[in-house]
Formats: structure tokens, sequence, C-alpha cells
């Protein structure tokens, strides 16, 4: 078994294990009210008011884990699950969506970055796999079809990364002002933090592994170069 899967399997793994262990925290935490028994929408709500925001609606969308900012549209929208929940869970998710909304209202960077780069990715992602498809075919006699997927790759590669800081600093500003609101209690403050912790690992896992695939397909290339 070659190196390349040998660590695509880890990636596997630790994508799996991140994601297992999420979905118990979030059930687990979803039977624990907040304090003042606000749910989801009213969370949000109030973060935006808090935070001075007016302009910005909250909406429920349909399914479950379906929950984001659409900094277009201004609009946080948050599951079904969330939207009606009052619990710590559902306030947590709640806070990091008025996250984004709080960083869209003081132009944080990383924030700019990734929505510059969303049409971008959005193109490359639709013809990466493509590309590289035909690249490896054709290595032999169009390399650079090769290095075009590369490039492609590496831009969501970008992308992932430059997701963290923007991620992990919405669910700062959520923790943050759920405590200062007393949304949460010093006793289940914790839970709120450990959620939202999370589901940044499972960013974490994302942007490695796709460095992880990014360098192979860049070794593939420079293997036939020599």
């Amino acid at each position: 078994m070659s190196i390349y899967w040998i660590i695509f399997i880890g990636f596997m793994i630790l994508s799996w294990i991140t994601q297992h262990n999420l979905k118990q925290k979030f059930d687990a935490y979803s039977k624990v009210p907040t304090s003042p028994g606000l749910t989801g929408r009213e969370v949000a709500e109030r973060m935006l008011r808090d935070n001075g925001i007016y302009n910005v609606t909250v909406t429920c969308t349909p399914g479950a884990l379906t929950d984001h900012y659409n900094p277009v549209e201004r609009t946080v929208n948050l599951s079904e699950p969330v939207y009606n929940t009052c619990s710590i869970a559902a306030a947590a998710v709640a806070a990091h969506e008025c996250g984004h909304a709080v960083q869209h209202a003081c132009a944080y960077g990383p924030l700019r970055m990734r929505s510059a780069l969303v049409p971008v990715v959005s193109f490359a992602s639709s013809w990466v796999q493509w590309v590289l498809l035909a690249g490896m075919v054709l290595i032999e006699t169009f390399p650079s079809i090769m290095a075009l997927g590369v490039a492609l790759f590496a831009l969501t590669t970008l992308f992932s990364f430059v997701t963290l800081p923007v991620e992990i600093d919405a669910s700062r500003r959520a923790t943050r002002w759920l405590q200062t609101a007393g949304i949460t209690t010093p006793a289940n403050h914790a839970m709120a933090v450990s959620a939202l912790r999370s589901a940044a690992y499972t960013y974490v896992v994302a942007a490695l592994g796709s460095l992880a695939t990014l360098l192979y397909y860049a070794s593939f290339l420079l293997r036939n170069d020599d």
C-alpha cells in the first residue's frame, strides 16, 4: 500500500472520528436548556441587536446541519432543530452564525478574503476533478493539463485554510457573547465551548486532508517532470 493511501485512509478515519464526536456532543447538549429559555432564533436575534446589527434577518431553513450566514442576502439561516429549540447546542450554533454577521459588519479581513475567493473556488470545484483525471491520463503527452489541475486544487485548498480563522473567530465571538449575555451559566458554558471547538476540528481535518491530497497531485506531476 502506497504512503498516499495510508494518509488518505488515515484522514478518512480521523474525519469520521471528529464527525462522530461532534454529533455525540450536539445530541447531548441539545438536551440541556439555556438559562433564559431562549430558542435558537431568539438567541440569534438578541446577539444581532446586542452588536448593533439591525439589517440582518434570522430565517429558518429546512433540514439539519444546514445553518449558515448569507452575506449577500444578509440572513442568518438556522436549521429547523436550531431555530425552534431551546438548548445549549442550539444557542451555540445560532451565536456562531451570528458571529459571521458580526464579522461582516466589522469587515473582518479573513471573511472578506473568503468571500472574494468564493466565485473562483466555485469554478475550480466544478472542474478540478475532471481536469485532474484528464491530466493523469494524458500526463505523458500533455503535462500542462495536470499542472492546471494542481493549480485548481490549490485554490480549493487555499479556501479551506482561509476558512479556518473565519470559523474559529466566529466561535470565539459566539462563546464570549453567550457568557456575557447570560445565555450560558458557569455550569454549562463549557458545553457551548466544547461543541463549537469540536465543530472547528472538522474544518481543521478537512483543510489538512485537502493539503495532503494537493501534495500527492503535485508529487505526481513532479515525478513526471523528472
